[in-house]
């Protein structure tokens, strides 16, 4: 057996605190696995209440980071304290001291990764970010090793638990948003102010992480369109279902000619989708390799554990050394590629359910009919319902279109909504067909 190979958590909440019970449980375990004594010799923080609360040893509590940084035998530091402030100016203190960075913080990477990793690679150490993007899925490992000798054509990732579980609350239990927000966050499954993830922040982060290594291209996370669940319907939901549809927020990426298709956004995908079936907290990737064909990974996005699951693995790699030799050897790291080109949203080519909300009299849908045909949208489908009582004023009209350019879209709906006999604006969701598998 080597001499312990030290390392220190910095920020002891959720994850940094299951990350340490797991280190410290598990130690004989991951010796015997790796031949390594991984010690846990420091938690850094200001606040060890965290800490306390699952009576973790006082005497790994710490206040000063310098200390930690002036103690030769710390091989690696792991980042959890979250954000792109204060944690942007320690990552870069830490590595410039030659100490190797474990982080899970997805904002930090998808904002400033290429910067980071360019301070890593000056200071001869690496930077490993595994748990920034779906939790305890070896997501990321995938993209730089498993599948790392296919050229990535798609991927399609529900990398959000918390508006997944929404959603499915919708789908399976007729809740409206509201209501399955509150259950969410009466489960402990969404903040107090879940803006960053039912926007779809949370998605596009990891979004722009996830591009990076599948394209080998450098992502600009305020370059990506982006849209969240929080304006969803329960009657588009239903709509979708009679359609044979389910709605998921997904995190979408595309290689097409003219350069990278990404967006987050609601969409329906057909009930047999492999990820259709993905519900409440759990999260999933679909990739798409010109070799492998469609690869499929899944389990629980977020928590404590899982998390920490991936933080320790990044750990292990870490003071293994294999974390060193990928990250300088590969050149699909941000700071070693070229900026991506970014379809502009418009250029998207796909296949739309569209709602419209009309006065119910003949002549209608002739006016629908001609604006879409002006902006060359053909119809797949079109369904009419009833209005919903002798009172209401409006009928719904669904229509599902074959593929169309989206900027066409975009200005037929806008036409639409401008029709006197239209009562409400339009409803748009994209649906996203299952990706061609191309052997090339």
């Amino acid at each position: 057996m080597k001499r312990p190979s030290a390392v220190a958590i910095l920020g002891c909440g959720t994850v940094g605190g299951a990350t340490a019970a797991l280190l410290l449980s598990q130690r004989s375990m991951l010796a015997a696995k790796t031949g390594l004594d991984i010690e846990l010799r420091y938690i850094v923080d200001k606040d060890f209440s965290h800490a306390e609360s699952l009576n973790l040893d006082p005497g790994l509590f710490e206040t000063e980071l310098d200390k930690v940084l002036a103690d030769p035998d710390v091989l690696a530091v792991v980042e959890l304290i979250g954000g792109t402030g204060i944690a942007r100016t320690l990552t870069e203190k830490i590595l410039r001291a030659g100490k190797r960075v474990v982080t899970a913080n997805k904002a930090l990477l998808a904002k400033h990764g290429a910067e980071l990793m360019a301070v890593a690679r000056e200071a001869g150490v690496s930077i490993s970010f595994e748990a920034s993007c779906g939790g305890g899925i070896p997501i990321l490992r995938a993209l730089y090793d498993g599948i790392l000798p296919n050229r990535i054509d798609a991927f399609y990732g529900i990398v959000n638990g918390t508006c997944n579980y929404i959603l499915t609350e919708m789908m399976q239990k007729g809740n409206s948003y509201q209501e399955a927000l509150k259950e969410a966050q009466e489960a402990g499954l969404a903040e107090a102010d879940p803006t960053l993830d039912v926007t779809g922040g949370d998605s596009a982060h990891k979004l722009a992480i996830m591009s990076s290594l599948a394209f080998a291209q450098r992502v600009d996370l305020e370059s990506v369109p982006v849209q969240g669940i929080d304006s969803l319907k329960l009657i588009d939901l239903n709509f979708g279902r009679e359609l044979g549809y389910v709605v998921k927020l997904l995190a979408i990426a595309q290689s097409e000619e003219d350069g990278l298709a990404l967006r987050v956004r609601p969409a329906f995908i057909s009930t047999e989708h492999p990820l259709a079936w993905v519900s409440g907290p759990f999260n999933a990737v679909s990739v798409y390799g010109h070799a492998v064909g469609h690869t499929m990974y899944y389990g629980r996005g977020a928590g404590g554990s899982p998390t920490a699951s991936a933080v320790t693995a990044d750990i292990i790699s870490s003071c293994m050394g294999t974390a060193d030799t990928v990250f300088s050897t590969l050149n699909i790291w941000p700071d070693r590629t070229k900026k991506a080109v970014l379809l502009p949203q418009e250029d998207i080519q796909g296949r739309y359910y569209v709602r419209l909300m009309v006065e119910d009299q003949p002549g209608v849908f002739a006016q629908i009919a001609g604006i879409l045909g002006e902006n060359q949208i053909s119809l797949s489908s079109v369904l009419q319902k009833e209005p919903y009582n002798d009172k209401a004023d409006a009928v719904p009209v669904v229509i599902t279109t074959h593929s169309v350019r989206e900027g066409n879209l975009r200005t037929a709906l806008a036409a639409l909504d401008k029709l006197p006999v239209v009562r409400e604006p339009s409803i748009c969701i994209e649906i996203l067909d299952e990706h061609e598998e191309i052997f090339a």
